[in-house]
């Protein structure tokens, strides 16, 4: 890869990410993986800058994973609780970030239940003429960028740990399995690894799965995919979709409503968390019925290419969307190593907002 300059202040969604901001990523996190196996753990490169995380949602994995990234990085840390907060007391979420913002705060991670809050806030710093990065850490059912391009960086190392790529990718399939609807790591992935080139395939029921989906595979070549009984296809995008990077023409994503068709010789599985509240708006029966119909155990895995492996981004419903040993089973899932690859991941992306400079591998 030739250098690329990062020139991103934001990192609210994959949508129009290049080809060269993927692969900057990625080689940047191989970095820090190098110097999280060391004894220090630790490098001066944002010493002085302050990262502020405005979580407005609960989190566990990602808000921890980042508050360790900026201490790595040696960065200071400003943590934001909405309990506690003066949102109690009337407080909009811009005086809130402005209030940070006066603090001294150079970067701001955001998390929202509703979608475009990262955008809004970035859109108000911008305005107000400073440079501040704001980072989506997940909203809504818009967008989680850090934990698609985790998923990324761990498939990617496991293809080739001393050099991960995006082309590394090309050509492999990969099936995400669940509640693609409501799911923001899902629409993440979808821009990530359909950008890679890889044959992307949606599988669940048609109330979480539905048809609009296929919209982004804007460009996809002419193919088709059965489904059980259903034959469905990619079409053309539709402006309620947002528009990819043109220099990424030829993106291959299929749906599927029966499990078996999109599991058939997949590389790679990834399901998604289901939550209990979709079983109250009747877009689920039961998790017994799903996990029957959708659960991915080892022997619905006999279907995929030999040394298949399975991702989650969790917390993991056992025994719904995965059984409960596949998921401690080394041979096959790599949910440790989503957790592991977070953390080099979101050190990148908070060096590369932070001083904008790659650090790249093998003298890129």
């Amino acid at each position: 890869m030739a250098n690329a300059t990062w020139t991103r202040r934001h990192v609210l969604s994959l949508a129009d990410f290049s080809l060269g901001e993927y692969d900057t990523v990625l080689q940047t996190a191989a970095s820090f993986q190098e110097v999280l196996s060391t004894r220090t753990k630790k490098v001066p490169v944002l010493q002085g800058l302050v990262v502020a995380n405005l979580f407005f949602e609960p989190s566990t994995r990602t808000r921890s994973s980042f508050e360790l990234s900026a201490k790595r990085l040696s960065a200071d840390t400003l943590n934001f609780a909405p309990g506690t907060s003066s949102l109690s007391k009337g407080e909009t979420i811009l005086d809130t970030a402005k209030t940070y913002l006066a603090m001294g705060a150079d970067l701001m991670v955001i998390r929202h239940r509703e979608a475009g809050v990262p955008q809004a806030i970035a859109t108000e710093m911008d305005k107000l003429g400073v440079r501040v990065g704001v980072l989506n850490a997940g909203d809504g059912q818009h967008e989680h960028p850090s934990q698609a391009l985790l998923d990324l960086f761990t498939l990617c190392c496991l293809v080739n740990p001393e050099y991960p790529r995006l082309k590394l990718l090309s050509d492999k399939k990969i099936a995400i399995i669940g509640d693609i609807l409501h799911s923001r790591v899902a629409r993440s992935n979808i821009w990530s690894l359909t950008a890679s080139g890889a044959e992307v395939h949606l599988a669940g029921p048609p109330t979480l799965v539905p048809k609009l989906f296929a919209e982004y595979g804007s460009g996809c070549r002419s193919r088709d995919i059965k489904a059980g009984k259903n034959l469905i296809t990619s079409f053309p995008v539709k402006a309620s979709i947002p528009k990819p990077k043109s220099e990424i023409p030829n993106r291959k994503l299929f749906i599927h409503w029966d499990l078996e068709s999109a599991l058939i010789d997949a590389d790679f599985v990834m399901t998604l968390r289901l939550q209990k509240e979709r079983m109250s708006t009747h877009l689920l029966p039961s998790w017994r019925e799903y996990h029957q119909r959708y659960g991915i155990t080892r022997t619905r895995l006999k279907l995929c290419k030999p040394g298949v492996k399975v991702l989650h981004p969790g917390p993991v419903n056992r025994g719904v969307e995965i059984s409960s040993e596949l998921m401690d089973d080394p041979q096959f899932s790599l949910i440790s190593q989503q957790v592991t690859s977070g953390v080099a991941v979101r050190m990148a992306l908070l060096y590369l907002m932070g001083s904008g400079k790659p650090e790249l591998k093998n003298g890129e």
